[in-house]
């Protein structure tokens, strides 16, 4: 018989003097990262974040006394972003832009996981990993793989080895979709549907917008946190169909941190929240988010990465391409 109760992170058993090392060093570099992207808008504190993280990591910069702290913030801190992300969900906002776009966001989801999967066992790559991929690439990057990641029992370099390809192709993503946006002649808001619907993380999506100008950051924007909003089904789903496999144990149905972010998003909709307080949460929900993505960017070893071969790299450009196609035939139709 499973048990629904949820395991206790090891590094939590630790004294907050272990703990305390990692977290000052991730939370000292996500305000360095912020403080570059306030200086140079087209750099996002998120991916400068993870490349930061790696860099230290490949370089033999982290001795192991900051081990724990990172992994709090690779996990425990990551999830309470994603809450706070729910912050910055209205159902009016997205209702505004018409039903088609919630339902657009769905169905790229759905197409992008179940194509990734299905492409992940024509290549022979994991099914673990490639659950990874699917989510990252076709809801909302690094976040989203690491929202999951325990919900499909995956292990640490399943998890920094998909990070890794959302960082490559979703950066690739930003000079090129609004570079595409003009050749097919697009309107503004069209590109913006298409980079919102199509682009894996939201600061890679804003940087992508900003490029593209006009109306297409905000369009952009609202389709991308509509998808955001398909990570609470996706990661309930998962914990319901999967089994962690240590101990007997079983996810919660619905993890705790999905709870967070439906109830957020639940505030937002219908409580009359200051404007201050919705501002106040997303530079909050950002530093969190970017403190917890170098942390997981710590954990990018180049060498297990290479060790996996071309296979998901492969599956990755393929997740791309056709998460890329079903947002552009969406926006077309809409736009």
């Amino acid at each position: 018989m499973t048990s629904s109760a949820p395991a206790i992170d090891p590094a939590l058993r630790l004294p907050s003097s272990r703990i305390l090392p990692g977290l000052l060093l991730a939370g000292t570099a996500a305000a360095a990262t912020m403080v570059l992207g306030l200086a140079f808008p087209l750099l996002s504190p998120v991916l400068l974040a993870i490349a930061a993280g790696a860099l230290a990591r490949n370089l033999g910069w982290l001795p192991d006394v900051l081990t724990p702290g990172l992994e709090v913030a690779a996990r425990r801190v990551l999830r309470i972003g994603i809450v706070l992300l729910g912050l910055q969900l209205s159902l009016q906002e997205l209702g505004a832009l018409g039903w088609g776009v919630p339902v657009f966001a769905v169905t790229v989801v759905g197409v992008g996981i179940l194509s990734t999967l299905a492409l992940g066992r024509a290549l022979r790559v994991g099914r673990k990993q490639s659950l990874l991929i699917a989510c990252g690439f076709s809801i909302c990057g690094a976040a989203a793989v690491a929202g999951v990641e325990r919900s499909v029992g995956a292990d640490d370099d399943d998890t920094v080895t998909a990070v890794a390809l959302v960082v490559l192709f979703g950066t690739a993503m930003i000079p090129l979709l609004p570079w595409l946006s003009g050749v097919l002649g697009l309107s503004s808001a069209a590109s913006g549907i298409w980079a919102g619907a199509s682009i894996h993380e939201v600061a890679q999506v804003v940087a992508a917008g900003g490029i593209i100008g006009g109306s297409a950051l905000a369009v952009a924007v609202t389709v991308k946190l509509a998808r955001v909003l398909m990570l609470a089904p996706v990661a309930a789903l998962l914990s319901w169909r999967t089994g962690d496999g240590r101990e007997g144990r079983r996810p919660p149905l619905v993890p705790l941190f999905v709870l967070g972010f439906l109830l957020m998003v639940a505030a937002r909709t219908w409580l009359p929240i200051p404007a201050e307080v919705v501002d106040s949460a997303s530079l909050l929900q950002r530093f969190l988010l970017t403190a917890a993505m170098f942390a997981l960017g710590c954990g990018v070893r180049l060498r297990s990465l290479l060790r996996r071969g071309l296979r998901p790299v492969i599956l990755a450009a393929g997740s791309t391409a056709v998460v890329g196609i079903t947002g552009l035939l969406g926006a077309l139709l809409i736009g």
